[in-house]
């Protein structure tokens, strides 16, 4: 399916990624490191999971009337 990804940055450098792949948060700076471990057990995960699934199912409805509007 469709991947989502929700990236946060300060100062233009990426520290922290919401992947739907892996579905959590992943860290890449050390200060990312610590806040993926801590929104990985908090609310905002359960939030995050609850964007992707509006999201793709947003999506799966604009794909499917795109698919239909063709035939």
């Amino acid at each position: 399916g469709t991947e989502y990804i929700d990236s946060y940055y300060f100062n233009q450098v990426e520290h922290i990624r919401f992947n739907s792949t892996v579905g959590k948060y992943v860290g890449y700076t050390e200060h990312g490191l610590k806040n993926a471990e801590a929104w990985n057990k908090g609310s905002e995960l359960a939030q995050e999971l609850g964007e992707l699934e509006r999201y793709c199912k947003y999506n799966a409805a604009n794909h499917y009337s795109a698919v239909l509007d063709k035939t």
